[in-house]
């Protein structure tokens, strides 16, 4: 009976030995590279409501809707990912640091309509660059796997930012 409890331990130990060491590996860079995602995710959640309630054209208002379901849902499967190893990722920022979004805070119609567009395909673009790098060389597995599933969703905003910008200057 000493025997089979001890099995039955050391089965448990030997179960459980992948989790902790899956938690363990999340490196420095794995960790920078989650916080830098988490404040993209915020920041664009914030410009998607902006857009929501200070563009002009509908088009640009649903868009601004997409944003902020989109960076939303990221940011709830990376505050998942960050907790399942032990992380913790940003709760807030401090949007005031973002020239960018500060400048798209005194702005309607169509002067905000035109410089959000440019501000989300620039971002984006830079976040797409960051997101790139840790799908190729991060060291913790299941991070990349985040960042590989999000690029898809980052490169259709750029594309819809672009589509829409070439709308209004045709206008």
């Amino acid at each position: 009976m000493y025997r089979s409890i001890l099995t039955a331990a050391g089965c448990a130990a030997v179960l459980a030995a992948p989790i902790l060491l899956g938690a363990a590996t999340l490196g420095k860079t794995d960790m920078q590279f989650m916080k830098m995602a988490a404040e993209a995710d915020m920041t664009g959640a914030h410009l998607g409501q902006m857009a929501e309630s200070q563009a002009t054209q509908s088009d640009v208002k649903g868009f601004g809707q997409t944003l902020d379901k989109d960076n939303t849902h990221s940011y709830q499967g990376l505050e998942t990912l960050a907790g399942k190893a032990g992380e913790t990722i940003p709760k807030g920022i401090d949007i005031r640091k973002n020239k960018g979004v500060a400048q798209l805070e005194h702005m309607k119609g169509k002067n905000f309509d035109q410089a959000f567009l440019r501000e989300e395909i620039q971002s984006d673009q830079k976040v797409i660059a960051e997101f790139k790098n840790e799908a190729q060389h991060g060291s913790n597995a299941d991070v990349k796997a985040w960042a590989t599933s999000m690029l898809p969703t980052l490169q259709t905003h750029v594309q819809t930012a672009q589509n829409l910008e070439k709308q209004l200057q045709k206008k």
